[in-house]
């Protein structure tokens, strides 16, 4: 064999192993601080070393001792924190299992690279004339310490557990459904929240549309890479990239686009927005322009989940940390590595709200947005209901008495008594503008009446295979004996649950930590190796979650 052959067996090895072998307004709570004498409005934040964390109607983070509360604020507290609890627990044993699962894959990987170097050097001590080892060994090491390198460098591949994205979205499975393949986690929704919309746009920010929902299932879902990798060069969300479209997807199923318009303006600070950050696009899709932090404030979900998600795979938390502390300080992507030195975004009530650049590796296409995205469908057409209309305030945005539209309400130049009010039935779309401005050559004259437009668009969609709303069962649904238990666990299941109703059991230790799990019923479960303490057990199916308290002896 040649010296040509043996260069190029060696390059040829050292490029297979350096690469991938696969791959509303808020609703403040009225607390009483009955030992002061005094109420406070706010909103939870959490319970730590005995005192109650809240945030004010000004944003300002005010604590006080549990005991000083009322008992009703007492239980809700208590309450809250216990439910904030559990989801810790699932999280940190998914963050387990996925360590793990990653750490095995190395370890296979180290052997594979391991076996093809000695195969490598088998080869030149076989074939190479002894004269000439001199410098093919120092050209093999060469190879092999490249192709440790890129396999290390690949190595910082993020892979996402589906179950963590799923747990962000399941406080909204009731409009939301989820799914996933081996490369991104699908979120299924209609873009439609369920707070007030429209209302709170200035006079100066409307342009007529009007929020119809959307289909963004199937293979019109959102897409989220499972596989997300950190980019050279992250891209600015800007005036100038992805001006068009989505960047990133909420946990309610809403749209979240550059708060930058195609014009280049802050769409917040020039009033085009409602009181939740989102106003209708060009195709009467409703969307966010801001972080959706009233998902948090309104208790619809928890500190310690994710409010949205970036298409480029990143998670984005609200004003504090997964673990309930205060936010660290931000970088230029208005984010930061975790403590499982995952990167992730924050939203904040500033520019730029969200995400500042993707640092995700992302495609951007030639109509400046990311790719795989959702589309909307338009039902009016060109030219209508796309106009600016100076001197309109939206003041209501409900749906119909038949819930098959929206009726929305402005006044105009501060005159109530305009409306847009719109219904589908299949495929027919009305358009009833009452007492409506119309605007001709920029000039907006009133027309006095109701003016009535029809269209053929889209037929309305449902939503596929969204889940049962879940329940805590009692003590008499499922029961676990003896407790204390040493040797063997018990359990049993009763009054209409079946084992087959079983998905899977988990026993945690008492700071989250997945000790066990078995994938399907099981009567009795061996605990002679648990040390003793407190362990949480916790049961699955479909329709129900129920966590017990274990004592071992």
């Amino acid at each position: 064999m040649n010296k040509f052959k043996l260069l190029l067996i060696c390059f040829f090895f050292n490029f297979a192993f350096s690469h991938n072998s696969h791959y509303e307004k808020v609703v403040l709570r009225q607390w009483s601080i009955e030992k002061e004498q005094q109420t406070v409005a706010g909103s939870f934040q959490m319970l730590k070393n005995g005192a109650v964390y809240i945030e004010d109607a000004n944003e300002k983070i005010i604590h006080f001792p549990l005991s000083s509360f009322s008992k009703e604020d007492q239980a809700f507290v208590l309450k809250k924190e216990e439910w904030v609890r559990e989801i810790n627990i699932d999280l940190n044993a998914r963050s387990s299992i996925a360590h793990a699962e990653n750490q095995s894959s190395w370890n296979k990987k180290l052997w594979i690279i391991g076996l093809c170097i000695l195969l490598i050097v088998g080869i030149i001590l076989t074939f190479a004339d002894k004269k000439k080892l001199n410098y093919l060994i120092p050209i093999a090491l060469l190879g092999s310490l490249l192709s440790f390198y890129g396999f290390a460098k690949n190595n910082t591949l993020t892979i996402t557990d589906p179950t963590f994205l799923n747990a962000a979205f399941a406080p909204f499975k009731a409009t939301v459904s989820t799914s996933w393949d081996n490369t991104y986690f699908y979120v299924h929704s209609k873009g439609i929240p369920n707070h007030t919309m429209m209302v709170g746009i200035s006079s100066t920010g409307w342009q007529q549309q009007i929020p119809i929902p959307q289909c963004y299932i199937g293979t019109n879902a959102w897409s989220i890479p499972l596989n997300p990798e950190l980019a050279l060069t992250p891209v600015p969300v800007s005036a100038f990239h992805f001006t068009r479209g989505a960047i990133a997807i909420a946990a309610n199923g809403v749209a979240i686009f550059n708060y930058h318009t195609n014009t280049g303006v802050d769409s917040f600070l020039d009033g085009q927005l409602d009181n939740y950050g989102g106003h209708c696009g060009r195709a009467d899709d409703y969307h966010y322009h801001t972080a959706p932090m009233h998902l948090i404030e309104s208790r619809q979900t928890t500190y310690n989940l994710p409010i949205a998600f970036g298409l480029d795979g990143f998670a984005v938390y609200g004003s504090l940390e997964p673990d309930g502390s205060p936010m660290a300080t931000l970088d230029a992507n208005h984010g930061h590595n975790g403590t499982n030195s995952v990167y992730h975004y924050h939203g904040t009530a500033n520019a730029p709200y969200m995400i500042g650049n993707m640092v995700g590796k992302v495609t951007e296409d030639a109509n400046l947005q990311i790719i795989p995205q959702a589309s909307a469908k338009s039902v009016r057409a060109p030219g209508e209901g796309q106009e600016p209309m100076k001197g309109a305030l939206i003041t209501a945005c409900v749906p119909n008495a038949t819930n098959n539209g929206y009726n929305l309400s402005f006044s105009f130049n501060g005159t109530p008594g305009s409306a847009t009010n719109f219904s589908w039935n299949g495929t027919a779309y009305t358009f009833n503008y009452v007492n409506y401005p119309t605007i001709n050559n920029k000039i907006i004259t009133p027309t006095i009446g109701t003016t009535t437009t029809n269209h053929i668009g889209f037929a309305q969609c449902t939503v596929p295979n969204l889940a049962a709303p879940s329940f805590r069962l009692n003590d008499n649904n499922i029961s676990i004996y003896p407790n204390p238990a040493s040797d063997v666990l018990n359990i049993k299941v009763n009054n209409g649950i079946t084992e087959s109703d079983v998905q899977s059991i988990s026993i945690y230790g008492i700071k989250g930590e997945l000790i066990s799990k078995t994938l399907h019923y099981k009567q009795n479960i061996d605990i002679k190796n648990l040390s003793k303490g407190m362990y949480f057990v916790k049961i699955i199916s479909d329709t129900f979650e129920v966590t017990k308290k274990l004592m071992v002896e």
